[in-house]
């Protein structure tokens, strides 16, 4: 197991081929894909052929930036996943994009406070990072609060019409290292 980081209760690993069930359990739960795609599961021809070789090119692409398969330490149990990784649909060249999906089970318990704090430190004060950016949906309360709670700012919002719900708009949320080493 390639262990990315840890935290307290965290463990981020790389992805491997093994994980196709867990990734194919989590896209399945309509509630957990609600802000995605407006509910629809993702395939297991998906995982296997689109998402999980997309994770595993990342690994061949960057060293420390791509997709973690995020595990609870005392259990060893599969949560989801976070990512920080560049961000594609940025204005600004050097962005790295902080992202998160996580089980239904782990929602509420701080899991995706505590991995993000932990990969904008990390990016910070060992990857070089100079900003990290996030998108959520307007309406996506929770995912919001998350980003304000790891210290990222509202920069703006913007209307997107790819899912349900986005017709609300997305929000995007932004955080430099200045910002950072400032609090």
């Amino acid at each position: 197991m390639s262990v990315f980081l840890e935290t307290g209760r965290l463990t981020l690993r790389r992805f491997t081929e093994a994980d196709e069930d867990d990734l194919v359990e989590l896209d399945g739960d309509p509630e957990v894909m609600r802000f995605l795609t407006g509910g629809r599961p993702t395939s297991r021809e998906e995982v296997r052929g689109r998402i999980l070789p997309t994770i595993l090119n990342y690994y061949e692409r960057f060293e420390d930036l791509g997709a973690w398969a995020a595990e609870e330490r005392s259990t060893g149990g599969f949560l989801g996943w976070f990512h920080f990784r560049p961000y594609r649909n940025g204005p600004r060249d050097g962005d790295i994009e902080l992202g998160y999906r996580l089980r239904r089970p782990a929602w509420g318990k701080g899991y995706a406070t505590e991995g993000s704090r932990a990969l904008i430190h990390k990016g910070f004060t060992e990857l070089g990072v100079d900003r990290v950016v996030a998108e959520t949906m307007t309406v996506n309360a929770g995912s919001r609060r998350v980003l304000e709670k790891a210290g990222l700012k509202l920069v703006r919002m913007r209307t997107v019409r790819t899912t349900e719900g986005t017709e609300h708009g997305v929000a995007e949320y932004a955080l430099t290292r200045a910002d950072w080493e400032g609090n």
